[in-house]
């Protein structure tokens, strides 16, 4: 059974990542390098997450195409890729520690959660997905081939763009920094 502890942390991953935003800026040193380097980072995890969202649909099908047929939690690749790209940009290396501590504290626990909530929706299915595609480090090569291609809609409904418009704003707050306080 679930812990309610767990189902606390799904419920409240994503608060607390705006959380951990607020407290990333206030305590950020950025330079124009590290914004460049943790940019082109983030902007990976994005791209990951952006892919992921146009392969899920969620409640109706098991995702195994797309970046599904290489992890079994590539939005969750794509958020972790995000936050090492936005505290690479804070240029305070210790935040670092404290984004991967948070990760591991909230992530692994939703990971499980859902991992039990796939398996009674799903069935065998998931058993045999979960067998040949690692729950969260990609395999190399995909699973399964597969005729689904990206659904922008999917994309759209999932409000993915969300991401690229919280990642415009945290960068850009990090270059106002960069530029009016260092």
């Amino acid at each position: 059974m679930v812990s309610e502890k767990k189902r606390l942390l799904q419920r409240y991953r994503v608060p607390l990542g705006f959380l951990l935003t607020a407290v990333f800026l206030v305590l950020a040193r950025p330079t124009a390098t590290t914004m460049l380097i943790g940019g082109a980072i983030a902007l990976i995890g994005l791209w990951i997450r952006a892919w992921s969202a146009g392969h899920i649909r969620k409640y109706e099908k098991l995702a195994v195409t797309g970046p599904y047929s290489h992890t079994r939690n590539p939005l969750y690749l794509g958020s972790l890729l995000l936050a090492v790209g936005f505290t690479v940009a804070a240029g305070v290396w210790w935040l670092g520690l404290l984004a991967a501590g948070l990760f591991i504290g909230i992530y692994l626990p939703v990971m499980r959660v859902e991992e039990e909530d796939l398996h009674r929706a799903f069935g065998e299915e998931f058993d045999e997905f979960a067998e040949n595609v690692p729950l969260f480090l990609p395999r190399l090569t995909p699973w399964k081939k597969s005729d689904l291609k990206f659904d922008f809609e999917l994309y759209l409904k999932h409000r993915e763009y969300q991401a690229a418009i919280g990642l415009v704003l945290g960068l850009g707050a990090l270059a106002v920094k960069s530029y009016f306080f260092s």
